[in-house]
């Protein structure tokens, strides 16, 4: 079977997303039942971070560990010596002569790229500055558990056009969602991921709108999304960007305006009191926020299992 990478959901199709979900849907079934499974016996799954996590690390630790498999966390700065000027490249052939996936979480997309390109062992990005693929297929998959078929579903994403809105340009094209960006002027999307998601999004009949209005881009949706204001590396904005944002929190107001049966979603993790209300993130009835963060691990097994088995 050739090599297959999970840098960018935009490098995966329709259907290879589907099976995805299902993949990962039968493995949470076995894990909730307490049935053991483990088809990466005896095989290896190479952790690098550059980043802080929660979520990430202990999901893939877990999830590899479930699987029958062994992580291995690896320090960027302390263990690797690419921190002494080893090469990405270099790195990249040797990991993959000892290990039979990597998993990384760090900050330039680039170093992701290169990593992928180079190793002949399946590479999963993890989170960089520019994509978070990870949570967004997790936040669909979610969103299939609770409502089904997202093809014809609406999105609002309100915030900064991160990585995260990246990566739901990306989800919501592939998937056949439409998707609202709605951020303060100044922090809008990349414009080459905006081009080619809705080349995608063109192909799939679903659209994909940017503005500068959360009222306008919740009204009617079926899931509101948000994320932190000021992203990992960015701490010295924090103060500037609560004043730029503070329009566009997800209280109760923005919800009201959302479909009445709409989910509130949101990667993790939270600042209360800033881009989400505790109301709004802890109602029983909307919030899946939750759900989202364990459905990380399930999600990340599907992977694991689809790229190493």
């Amino acid at each position: 079977m050739q090599k297959k990478d999970l840098v960018a959901i935009k490098d995966w199709n329709e259907e290879e997303i589907k099976h995805l979900f299902r993949t990962a849907a039968r493995i949470k079934e076995y894990q909730k039942a307490g049935v053991e499974y483990h088809p990466l016996k005896g095989k290896s799954l190479g952790m690098l971070f550059s980043k802080a996590s929660t979520r990430t690390r202990v999901s893939f630790e877990v999830g590899m560990f479930q699987l029958g498999g062994y992580p291995l966390y690896l320090d960027i700065k302390a263990n690797l010596q690419v921190a002494r000027g080893e090469s990405i490249e270099d790195t990249a052939v040797v990991l993959s002569r000892y290990l039979d996936g990597i998993m990384i979480r760090t900050y330039a997309h680039n170093d992701v790229e290169k990593l992928a390109e180079f190793s002949t062992a399946p590479v999963i990005n993890g989170l960089t500055d520019l994509l978070h693929p990870c949570q967004v297929l997790t936040d669909i998959f979610t969103f299939v558990e609770h409502r089904g078929d997202p093809k014809g579903a609406t999105v609002a994403y309100i915030g900064d056009g991160n990585n995260m809105a990246h990566s739901w340009l990306y989800g919501a094209a592939r998937t056949g969602m439409n998707l609202n960006i709605a951020s303060p002027s100044g922090y809008e999307v990349d414009a080459n991921v905006l081009k080619e998601a809705k080349q995608i999004a063109e192909n799939n009949n679903c659209t994909l709108n940017i503005m500068n209005d959360p009222k306008a881009a919740v009204k009617d949706v079926d899931v509101v999304y948000t994320d932190v204001w000021a992203s990992m590396g960015e701490e010295e904005e924090h103060a500037e960007r609560v004043n730029k944002f503070k329009d566009f929190q997800l209280n109760r107001d923005l919800l009201d305006l959302a479909d009445k049966d709409a989910l509130v979603m949101h990667c993790l993790p939270a600042h209360r009191g800033e881009e989400i209300t505790d109301d709004v993130m802890d109602d029983p009835k909307y919030s899946v926020v939750f759900d989202e963060a364990e459905n990380r691990m399930h999600l990340q097994k599907g992977i694991l299992y689809l790229l190493m088995k």
